[in-house]
């Protein structure tokens, strides 16, 4: 970066600041508008610059109104895709517990059982979920922390049916309805809706910014 253009990224960085000060606008939408308005560059920049303040803690955002970041890559390590490396966490751990830990070897057995019942019962739901409804499940609720029990009881329901759905398709193969193809399969599905889930809800999200 040359020093004319180091220079006029601190004034815009400078000009942010002083805009969330004095004229507090109450969306990220706003504050960017705002920004172009003497500066105008493409929107994808002022992203960028909005997060890095963000993480200087010389500006905030709360969830509603913080950018979405400005490349996936980006989006993959920021806090709001925690929820994917829990879910891919969990599922390798629960994976290797089965494979690794015998059934008779206490008190790991514990460890195994309780890894095996979140895996079974909330995380293919969970994920699947995600995919059909990256933001907000479409159900009304007073808050957001009621649309998170909203969505863990439909993950627990999600994952019953796509559990039992696995076992009649995983019966009319050659593998059968045993320890290691189950494991395998709901292993596969969960990191693949996972996946699918987290690069919708990047784009949600970097819609939602885009509609300016």
């Amino acid at each position: 970066m040359t020093n004319q253009q180091s220079t006029k990224n601190n004034q815009i960085r400078e000009f942010i600041v002083e805009i969330v000060n004095t004229k507090k606008p109450e969306t990220a939408n706003a504050l960017v508008k705002l920004v172009q308005q003497k500066y105008p560059m493409p929107i994808e920049e002022i992203k960028a610059i909005l997060m890095q303040l963000e993480e200087e803690n010389k500006i905030h955002f709360t969830k509603k109104t913080s950018p979405a970041p400005s490349t996936l890559s980006t989006y993959m390590v920021s806090h709001n895709s925690i929820w994917f490396w829990i879910t891919a966490a969990i599922a390798i751990t629960t994976a290797a517990a089965v494979f690794l830990i015998p059934e008779n070897d206490y008190p790991l057995t514990y460890l195994r059982q309780t890894m095996g019942t979140i895996f079974v019962l909330l995380l293919p739901g969970f994920a699947f979920l995600k995919t059909l409804y990256p933001a907000k499940i479409p159900i009304e609720t007073s808050s957001e922390n009621l649309d998170t029990v909203e969505r863990v009881a439909l993950s627990i329901g999600l994952s019953i049916a796509l559990v039992a759905i696995d076992g009649l398709i995983l019966n009319y193969t050659p593998w059968g309805i045993r320890l290691t193809p189950v494991t395998l399969s709901l292993f596969v599905l969960t990191l693949v809706f996972a996946v699918v889930g987290v690069f919708r809800e990047y784009q949600a999200k970097t819609l939602q910014l885009n509609q300016i």
